[in-house]
């Protein structure tokens, strides 16, 4: 918790985020996409019986029949509401379910793609700058226009175009209009909606202005250097 003054209470929404050392990126190609994806799968969990990079060389029955185990066990850290991975940065919107849960999801979540970013990549040291972030999120509204600005990340940073958003597979945006996912759950959000059909449109109906008022940062961070 060094360098955070924001309390991680139970019961809690928090909005988590970091970048890459020096901005430098973070995730490279489509493996380390799926390899983050899949850490913050098995890490959500208070306690996976074997190491990540053991569970990925089980057949696939046993991986299911692990998977399964977990789940009923009802033992996770915290439930993942939205989150969006970019190629240099992260967030994630976070409900804390266990004392220090986030702390420990984020941690364990981190090091272990830091672990496999290194060896892959022949690199030491640290890959994300610093303590995560943390955000506390106190109201409704809050949540739901937080969700938003997670979703439309990869559109208002000018990765993909406005048309590419509800299938940007390395964010919870998909899980949100299909409504069946194992990783994130989207009810806290999608509650307030009558379906995904208005949440769709709701996100899009936004990203014009959300793109503009990025670009007007820009320029204001520039006109100030």
């Amino acid at each position: 918790m060094a360098g955070r003054n924001v309390p991680l209470e139970v019961g809690g929404y928090y909005h988590i985020y970091n970048r890459g050392v020096a901005r430098l990126p973070t995730f490279s190609s489509a493996g380390d996409y799926q390899q983050a994806i899949l850490s913050l799968s098995y890490y959500q969990y208070s306690q996976p019986p074997i190491k990540l990079s053991r569970y990925k060389s089980l057949p696939p029955d046993e991986k299911s029949k692990l998977f399964e185990a977990l789940s009923h066990k009802d033992s996770k850290l915290i439930q993942i509401i939205s989150f969006v991975l970019m190629p240099n940065h992260f967030h994630l919107l976070l409900k804390q379910i266990q004392d220090q849960g986030i702390s420990k999801f984020v941690s364990q979540f981190t090091n272990s793609y830091t672990r496999y970013f290194n060896i892959k990549h022949s690199r030491p040291g640290s890959l994300f700058q610093g303590p995560f972030k943390a955000v506390c999120v106190e109201s409704e509204a809050q949540l739901i226009h937080l969700s938003r600005y997670i979703h439309l990340n990869p559109y208002v940073s000018s990765v993909i175009k406005k048309f590419e958003l509800p299938t940007y597979q390395w964010s919870s945006f998909p899980d949100y209009l299909k409504e069946n996912s194992t990783l994130v759950d989207p009810t806290p959000i999608l509650s307030h909606f009558k379906s995904s059909s208005d949440y769709l449109s709701f996100v899009i109906n936004h990203s014009d202005y959300a793109k503009e008022l990025e670009a007007v940062k820009h320029l204001t961070l520039d006109l100030n250097r």
